[in-house]
């Protein structure tokens, strides 16, 4: 059976790239749901429904375990969707998103202060928020929206899309605050702001973190571990062309495009 990926562009992209390097034996699916980006504009029943049609796509193509990589349906879905669907139609499957584990990540620096960049869904939702104070409520959480980033890194513009990503955090951060990408796409950000802020700020990037909490968790549930196809294949499957992305799959995963 195979590891799926889900997120609506990109960013998904680069974190299974992160991942599939990390944990190259396992076989991958990654859905794009390119036809519906961004998700950060979208209702949180749009979002939903949306989550809930990409995640059913992978399981009908034989994944055991699916790795929300969207922040955006991290928050307003994935409690929605453990809690009914998957109960109700798909007991023996798993669905795995990363804000928890961006969290966990961030409470193990030892920060007292963090700054959150994100969607405005991300932002509005308070996922992050509550999630932290069930685990650490002595850190100081400020949560900002970036709705511009997604589309310019989208288009391409990553040189825009840097020095607004700068603007903003020079304005919030503070000496030894943790930053977290709290989008996926945000991913090709990560080198620019850590070689701005140097070390006076720690950036958290989900391309780091979730190989690592994916291996964790795949070590501690051997009985998902133990069901996992080993032939090391990767499939991407987009719900619309996009042939800039065709580029990216091949030099990321040496996969191609798979219409619906």
């Amino acid at each position: 059976m195979n590891i799926g990926f889900f997120d609506s562009g990109l960013g998904g992209l680069l974190v299974l790239k992160a991942v599939a390097k990390a944990l190259p034996q396992y076989d991958y699916i990654y859905y794009g749901d390119t036809a519906n980006l961004p998700y950060g504009d979208k209702s949180e029943e749009q979002i939903y429904e949306l989550t809930k049609k990409a995640i059913g796509e992978l399981f009908a193509r034989d994944c055991l375990l699916v790795i929300v990589a969207c922040n955006t349906a991290s928050a307003e879905s994935i409690r929605k969707l453990q809690d009914t669907y998957l109960k109700e139609e798909f007991p023996d499957r798993k669905i795995l998103g990363v804000i928890v584990p961006t969290v966990e990540e961030m409470i193990d620096t030892g920060c007292k202060r963090a700054v959150l960049i994100a969607t405005k869904r991300t932002v509005d939702s308070g996922k992050y928020g509550r999630e932290l104070e069930k685990l650490d409520d002595s850190i100081e959480l400020v949560e900002v929206a970036t709705p511009e980033l997604v589309p310019l890194i989208e288009l391409g513009e990553d040189e825009v899309a840097q020095s607004a990503a700068l603007k903003v955090l020079e304005r919030e951060t503070r000496e030894g605050d943790v930053v977290i990408l709290g989008c996926t796409h945000y991913i090709l950000l990560k080198d620019v702001l850590q070689k701005h802020f140097a070390s006076s700020v720690t950036i958290i990037s989900q391309d780091e973190v979730i190989p690592k909490k994916l291996s964790q968790y795949l070590t501690k549930h051997t009985e998902i571990a133990e069901k996992l196809s080993n032939t090391g294949k990767r499939e991407i499957v987009l719900t619309k062309h996009r042939p800039d992305y065709d580029r990216l799959t091949a030099e990321f995963l040496g996969g191609v495009y798979m219409p619906e």
